[in-house]
């Protein structure tokens, strides 16, 4: 198995949003990343470690390619790629804990029975179709889960796209994950037939969700009359009538009677003499047989029968005044019921309309009849009194509304995204059955695979030892350290580590290294890792060792490493990176067997700072450090392609200038005037250049090439804007003191990068 890329790296250290370049290549077998202190390779060793501990990484969120297959950080557990890594954290964790404890055995197969390890292999072959088995099932738990997901994601686009509206609504934002767990939980409560809605309910709850607040109506306040009561009082008029000595031919003509009525009245009221239409004298008698005819008890009821009529045209006209709401003034989810209420009532209305003018025309006719007793002839229609109740209920339950607006929209989403899920939730099951069948047979392959695991184990305890990996490991400490006074002592459960026969303490920064690496390259022959087939990771193994002790440490690497399946080296360390890169040259551009992945990939981490934020990512080895093996003509090359680029860039863009810059002016002025003692401004100030310049070359690499000076009050930040004039000001010194050595290394830049310009 073979690690292909880190395909991403989102909140890991300084890697803050790091995606594998499509032009960059993928890993190959031999592999160097190359980087200063501080650009993220103590977080690319650690995420390597987690593969090998099948945990989780502590942070971040990763993804990691191996053979062609995408693993997130969160499936680091069942990664099965065999690796090893060495890194501060081994060293800590494994070597020199920081509580006391013996150094883990290494194992190598003993000299007993040949019959067990034939039984080992037979069951390790049985483990690798049990493995088999254990992948397939993987495979298919994985499509069922794949399967799940986008069904709940297509599920939940429905309801979002169904519910969402402007303003604050908790489903605009809705996802798979409110679906998947609100189906599971209605699952679990077995309730999805309570949460189905009819057409209509849910043609009603779709007007409360999509409904607009509205203002309150007022009820409505009229009282029916009681039509009883006014047809009792009316048969009671009609049937009563006027005593009086009456006039016949007034008696049987109305309209002649009303006349003469109120011409009477107006001679009593003028005290006339004479008849005031034909002017002539009124008969004796005449004023006195009238006033017989109209008599107080005639006046009296007449006026009774006019205020009865009055108060019955009040009742009408009250009806033609009543204002009701408009249908279109209520929620549109009640507008068909207040209509069905509306319409009753004004059926109601009409009934009683038409009684009271039948009841007035009753009345009417009795005034042409006072003398007759009258019967009514009127059916009394039934009348619904609760009909004015039915439709405030209506309005009430509107007015509730308006005041509850808020709980009743999303109540009414919420019933509506119940019932699309209650629809869903057969298909939804049937999902959920094949996740949980695939990963049952997932577990029942896993319990497999433990089993035979553990009866491998088992025989294997019987035919392993690790005497023999302590005793070549003290060989190589002795030959590594020129000394014996360290060794490893074979103890039941592992190595202790002595010194002279006691146990060691005081451990030198030297000694922890040798030991270190030398017991982590022993553990690469273990009979617990397949190095052929594995991959090796070394985070910057020679770590603050002197030269003499590089090259051996480099040797011992390069002896116990070159049969790896896969090798990683990340280091800082220049004259290491040396080492490595000719070690790995020899395999430049071969490819490995069945497979067209290169034997050889050269890699280097570039952070730069963004937003006051260092921001680090992967890159191709530049090519001066591929091709000329020299970090003085690579920083060369970048200080010099920094002064070509004119355009403006952000303040944080140029911190990692004053750096390059002191170590390409010590470098330059190292070859260039050996004789002078002292450090670098000794160095300068003995060449002859402008002095203000020099001056200020000075000030910006000294100010602005140690982390810890950067944001300090006495430093002054502006002068990073000065960056490409300081630059200048650099390679013009250089070209002052040796033009030829500066025209022969800007040829070397422009032919290295095709004359492009900038960064």
């Amino acid at each position: 198995m073979r690690i292909t890329s880190l395909k991403s790296l989102s909140g890991c250290g300084v890697f803050h949003d790091f995606s594998w370049p499509s032009d960059l290549p993928g890993f190959g077998r031999y592999n160097i990343i190359y980087g200063w202190n501080g650009t993220g390779k103590t977080t690319l060793s650690r995420i390597f470690r987690a593969l090998e501990q099948r945990i989780t990484p502590a942070i971040g969120k990763t993804t990691v390619c191996i053979d062609e297959t995408d693993f997130s950080c969160s499936e680091f557990p069942q990664a099965r790629i065999p690796i090893r890594v060495f890194n501060r954290d081994f060293v800590n964790e494994s070597i020199f804990p920081l509580e006391g404890g013996n150094v883990p055995p290494i194992y190598v197969i003993g000299p007993e029975s040949a019959n067990k390890q034939k039984e080992v292999e037979k069951l390790k072959e049985k483990r690798g179709d049990a493995e088999s088995d254990v992948n397939s099932a993987k495979t298919k738990r994985q499509e069922a889960e794949r399967a799940l997901d986008r069904y709940s994601q297509d599920r939940a686009r429905v309801i979002k796209d169904t519910l969402r509206s402007s303003g604050q609504n908790p489903y605009n934002n809705y996802n798979k994950s409110d679906f998947h767990d609100r189906a599971l939980k209605m699952l679990s409560d077995k309730d999805a037939a309570n949460h189905l809605l009819s057409d209509t309910d849910r043609e009603n709850l779709l007007a409360q969700h999509q409904a607009t607040l509205k203002p309150k109506l007022s009820e409505c306040k009229y009282q029916m009359p009681d039509l009883q009561e006014l047809a009792s009082i009316t048969s009671n008029l009609l049937a009563k009538t006027v005593l009086s000595e009456t006039i016949e031919s007034l008696k049987n003509d109305h309209n002649l009677n009303d006349w003469i009525r109120q011409g009477l009245g107006l001679h009593k009221e003028r005290q006339a003499d004479i008849c005031l239409f034909c002017e002539q004298p009124l008969p004796e008698g005449r004023v006195a047989a009238l006033e017989a005819h109209f008599s107080a008890e005639y006046e009296h009821f007449v006026k009774a029968l006019n205020e009865y009529i009055s108060s019955l045209k009040a009742m009408l006209e009250k009806i033609s005044e009543l204002k009701l709401p408009n249908k279109a003034e209520l929620y549109d989810d009640m507008a068909a019921e207040y209509e069905s209420a509306e319409q009753s009532l004004q059926q109601e209305f009409n009934k009683i309309r038409s009684f009271l003018e039948a009841l007035i025309d009753a009345f009417e006719n009795k005034k042409t009849k006072v003398f007759d007793k009258l019967h009514l002839e009127i059916t009394i229609p039934e009348t619904k009194a609760e009909l004015p109740e039915r439709l405030n209920e209506v309005i009430r339950k509107h007015n509730k509304a308006s005041d509850e607006f808020q709980d009743r929209v999303s109540s009414a989403r919420d019933r509506l995204a119940l019932n699309l899920i209650a629809a869903d939730i057969d298909e939804f099951s049937r999902l959920c059955e094949e996740v949980q069948q695939a990963s049952n047979e997932k577990k029942q392959a896993d319990k497999k695979v433990e089993a035979l695991n553990s009866k491998v184990t088992e025989i294997e305890k019987t035919i392993i030892e690790h005497r023999q990996p302590a005793e070549e490991l003290n060989k190589d400490l002795r030959k590594y350290l020129g000394h014996n006074e360290l060794q490893l002592k074979v103890e039941k459960t592992g190595y202790k580590i002595i010194r002279n026969d006691e146990p060691a303490e005081d451990i030198s920064e030297g000694e922890i290294t040798a030991i270190s690496l030398l017991y982590f390259l022993k553990t690469l022959r273990d009979r617990s890792f397949d190095l052929e087939n594995g991959v090796v990771v070394l985070d910057d193994p020679v770590s603050s060792l002197d030269a003499n002790a590089l090259y051996y440490a480099f040797g011992f690497m390069r002896e116990y490493t070159a049969e790896a399946g896969q090798l990683f080296i990340l280091t800082h360390n220049f004259a290491f990176f040396q080492q490595v890169q000719n070690w790995f040259n020899y395999f430049k551009g071969r490819k490995q067997p069945n497979t067209s992945q290169k034997s050889t990939r050269f890699y280097m981490t570039d952070c730069t700072n963004k937003g006051n934020k260092r921001c680090s990512k992967l890159t191709a080895l530049d090519p001066l450090l591929e091709q000329y093996n020299s970090e003085y003509h690579y920083l060369f090359a970048r200080i010099y392609r920094k002064v070509q680029d004119n355009s403006k860039k952000n303040l944080e863009e140029y911190y990692i200038f004053p750096n390059m810059a002191r170590r390409v002016l010590e470098t330059f002025l190292s070859f260039r005037c050996p004789q002078i003692k002292g450090g670098l401004r000794s160095k300068l100030h003995a060449n002859e250049f402008d002095q203000s310049k020099k001056t200020r070359i000075l000030r910006f690499v000294h100010t602005h090439s140690h982390s810890g000076a950067i944001g300090e009050p006495e430093h002054d930040m502006s002068i990073l804007s000065e960056t490409n004039s300081v630059l200048n000001d650099l390679l013009d010194f250089m070209k002052y003191q040796d033009e030829k050595h500066f025209l022969a290394m800007e040829q070397l830049v422009k032919s290295t990068y095709g004359g492009e310009e900038g960064e």
